[in-house]
């Protein structure tokens, strides 16, 4: 088995406002060794008024298939 940062699962979503802090939240983790999983997903949220985004990422070593 391998270990992922902070014990982590080898899945995870990424999601928040689509602005520059959510793309530094997806940088910073391809940084640390997690890939991009599929392609991200854009929402409009009526209730904040903005758009939301969602980026599922993978840690490096885990075998996954899409």
């Amino acid at each position: 088995m391998f270990e992922t940062p902070e014990d982590r699962p080898v899945y995870r979503l990424l999601t928040g406002k689509d602005d520059r802090a959510f793309c530094e939240r997806v940088s910073e983790a391809l940084a640390q060794g997690w890939r991009l999983y599929g392609s991200p997903s854009l929402s409009w949220d009526t209730a904040e008024n903005c758009m939301k985004a969602a980026q599922a990422v993978v840690w490096h070593q885990a075998d996954v298939v899409k």
